[in-house]
């Protein structure tokens, strides 16, 4: 083996090895990638001259600066944490509740289908899960709820939304992989609601077979009548489910691409929010917390005058720029990092000498499918799914376009369904331990009487159930790509 051949390897190795090191991924990215630039540098310039190195600013401007295509993911984040710090996912989780009050495990299948909501707006998977544990956990503990179920609902349902689109994830996959967003949007619908009803039937199935683990919510609470009811629904439900359908109607229907309807959806969410807490407030609308537990609840915007509505809007406003600023910064980060890592790793003929040693195998389409399935499921006990996925497929894209299943898939279709698959097994990296980040954003917010040991076991079931639909997907292809076969036709 020639020392073009070792370099690369050896790349990857040492990405293997810091990445448990603690420091930043994007610093780790970078630093691997610019360390084995200059070592190809010192060693042979044959390998890795000084044009090719000072091209490294120039690449990473024209990957992630100019990229256009990832203009939608700060809109994304917007729109998600707006929605979260208005108050109007807390609004849709107490009408949800109560209009599902009759049904066994109602609160848990009112979380999971907030869950789903959520996830159709924005793809934030901390602010999610922080957000329903805040809201949802100590109330279902109240209500005497099993904390397993809980704990698990709520985990389960808030990464609903790296899968459902509008996911920053699918973006994110679409660039690394070269193809339309729209169509993997469209192509992720299914085996997301996929996810979603298989909650959906667990926890009707457990709790009517096992009432106590998920008590009833008292008949007397909420609205009781036909016109209240509505009028919750009206306020509550509706204006995030048509937030939903301007965003993803608009590129269902062809009428907009993923990053003009990024762009509806956050100006979408910033009127909602508006509404919210300026004009509801202003025309003396009490909270919707008054039609859960039946009583007044005190609220300053509703208290207080227009112009500290007012004021108080733009004290969210402000927080919202402020998280999304950081989150944007962070993923943005990570894409400089790994853009630079594949630079060097692609200049050294890493991605060839993968190829060539994943053909040496002999797997076949079907076994190189398993085995990277495999992969991804294992470093999803110790990594977060953007590390995952810029590691991942810019070293398999290759690989992925060169898989042939026959009659199973079409060709043409191999890479949207490999990475509605991967997205489907990501999703099960926020769940297991040890590094599971759904269960550490729950544990930092959680009532102290929860345990890590109850929110651990508790994720078991619905691991199993994502690896159910992730085999359901695998074995009937169509769950995937029929929606866009029929859209494109």
């Amino acid at each position: 083996m020639g020392l073009e051949e070792i370099l690369p390897l050896a790349m990857f190795g040492a990405l293997g090895l810091f990445l448990f090191s603690g420091f930043p991924v994007a610093f780790v990215l970078g630093g691997v990638g610019l360390a084995f630039a200059m070592l190809a540098i010192w060693i042979d310039p044959w390998l890795f001259d000084w044009p090719q190195f000072g091209a490294i600013p120039s690449r990473i401007y024209g990957a992630v600066s100019e990229n256009l295509l990832l203009t939608a993911v700060p809109m994304f984040i917007l729109m998600g944490t707006m929605l979260e710090r208005s108050g109007i996912a807390r609004d849709l989780l107490n009408c949800l509740q109560v209009l599902l009050r009759r049904i066994p495990g109602g609160l848990a299948l009112a979380v999971t289908l907030m869950g789903t909501i959520l996830a159709a707006t924005t793809g934030i998977i901390g602010a999610s899960v922080v957000m329903m544990s805040l809201l949802a956990l100590p109330v279902m503990i109240e209500q005497g709820y099993d904390a397993r179920l809980s704990t698990g609902t709520i985990a389960a349902s808030g990464t609903l939304g790296i899968l459902i689109p509008p996911s920053i994830m699918l973006v994110i996959m679409a660039d690394l992989l070269g193809r339309s967003v729209g169509n993997l949007f469209v192509a992720a619908v299914f085996p997301g609601l996929l996810l979603a009803s298989l909650y959906f039937v667990y926890i009707i199935i457990r709790c009517t077979l096992n009432p106590k683990l998920a008590p009833r919510l008292d008949a007397g609470i909420g609205p009781q009548t036909l016109g209240p009811i509505l009028i919750m629904v009206l306020r509550s439900f509706i204006p995030p489910v048509l937030l939903i359908m301007a965003v993803l109607g608009s590129i269902l229907m062809g009428l907009a691409t993923p990053t003009e309807a990024a762009g509806v959806g956050a100006m979408g969410a910033i009127l909602l929010g508006l509404f919210n807490l300026v004009v509801l407030p202003a025309l003396g609308v009490e909270p919707m917390e008054m039609f859960v537990t039946g009583e007044k609840v005190q609220d300053e915007g509703v208290k207080g005058s227009f112009w500290q509505s007012l004021k108080n809007f733009w004290k969210v406003v402000s927080e919202v720029m402020e998280s999304t600023a950081r989150t944007n910064a962070m993923i943005f980060g990570l894409f400089v990092g790994a853009t630079l890592f594949s630079f060097v790793f692609r200049s050294l003929g890493g991605d060839a000498i993968v190829v060539e040693l994943v053909e040496s195998l002999g797997l076949g389409s079907w076994g190189l499918l398993f085995m990277l399935m495999g992969i991804v499921f294992v470093l999803g006990f110790f990594f977060d799914w953007i590390e995952i996925t810029l590691i991942v497929l810019p070293v398999f894209a290759p690989i992925i376009e060169q898989l042939d299943f026959g009659d199973h898939v079409a060709k043409v279709d191999t890479v949207y369904w490999f990475a509605i698959l991967l997205a489907v097994n990501l999703q099960t990296s926020f769940l297991t331990p040890p590094f599971g980040f759904a269960l550490f954003y729950m544990k930092a917010v959680a009532p102290k009487s929860i345990k890590i040991q109850q929110i651990y076991a508790g994720i078991v079931p619905f691991v199993l159930l994502q690896l159910f639909g992730l085999g359901m997907v695998m074995a009937f292809p169509e769950i995937a790509l029929w929606l866009p076969r029929v859209l494109l036709e």
